[in-house]
């Protein structure tokens, strides 16, 4: 049903003209918090299973679940509110697989040449050389530019975001394995940490990027404009600020205070970007013909 003005209600239904569609928004059927829960149960029976056990095979499962409840929960929670994208399962997991790979990828390969060095001028570079590859994995995934609206790229981007997450996550818990030689509370605690923070950085900041890029772009192809650059400069900085904010802070507030108040300062200002970015995106899709919701 339609109002005077032509505007969809997020919840109604839509009569589609095209046979063999589905006419209505994508539903909440709270998908996200199942994977939540029986993985996070999961995870737990890994760590009580290796502690008593002590199989060292055990210890690759233990930090694959542990850094990847939390990605896929999240893309999970905004696939859920897709309404009218015409983005499927199959493709959203690509994103995550095939889209992280490659941003993480682009990233080892682009780092070493700006000889980077974690201080605020430097933090800027790993956020612009960061962000610059996760949106490679986007374009990748959407080079044939099936889905084209301002929700399809939000949560493909969040889809890329939270697999380079899931998987820089993954070599930081071995990283520190390593380095602490052979501690699993090391890793354990690397890995809890990353994972709830998780939802603050990658996910939000690709998904910001690659939603404000199909919004601007035109059906035959990507568009980079002021918009797309400010977005693209945006994200970056609120990258930076997460790395390199909190040893600016630190002489004055001390580092406990410092880290907690960078991360809640960057975090709440992603989510209410990416928010904003949610909200005109269901609004872009409200006023589109039921044919090309439907498509």
């Amino acid at each position: 049903m339609e109002d005077n003005s032509g505007i969809l209600d997020r919840e109604e239904i839509i009569d589609s003209p095209v046979k063999g569609q589905s006419s209505k928004p994508a539903t909440r059927r709270n998908t996200w918090l199942k994977v939540l829960i029986s993985a996070t149960v999961f995870y737990i029976l890994l760590l009580v299973a290796l502690m008593l056990t002590g199989n060292p095979n055990l210890f690759p499962s233990l930090v694959m679940v542990g850094n990847f409840t939390v990605p896929v929960a999240y893309v999970a929670f905004l696939y859920e509110r897709r309404y009218f994208s015409r983005l499927k399962m199959p493709t959203v997991s690509l994103a995550f697989l095939y889209g992280g790979l490659v941003s993480i990828i682009a990233t080892s390969f682009l780092g070493p040449l700006f000889n980077i060095r974690f201080d605020l001028g430097e933090a800027l570079a790993v956020g612009l050389i960061e962000e610059f590859a996760k949106i490679l994995g986007v374009l990748v995934i959407a080079r044939r530019r099936q889905y084209i609206s301002e929700m399809d790229g939000l949560i493909l981007g969040a889809a890329v975001g939270m697999g380079f997450a899931a998987l820089e996550s993954t070599g930081y818990a071995f990283t520190a394995f390593l380095i602490s030689s052979g501690s699993i509370s090391v890793a354990v605690e690397v890995t809890l940490l990353r994972g709830l923070l998780s939802p603050l950085g990658h996910g939000t900041w690709t998904a910001i990027l690659a939603s404000v890029l199909f919004r601007e772009s035109e059906k035959c192809c990507f568009r980079i404009n002021l918009r797309v650059i400010g977005a693209y400069l945006l994200v970056s900085i609120l990258h930076a600020m997460w790395n390199g904010l909190s040893p600016v802070l630190t002489p004055v507030i001390g580092l406990g205070l410092s880290v907690i108040t960078s991360w809640s300062v960057v975090g709440f200002i992603g989510l209410y970007v990416l928010w904003m970015r949610w909200r005109e995106a269901v609004r872009s899709q409200a006023v589109l013909p039921p044919e090309t919701k439907a498509k």
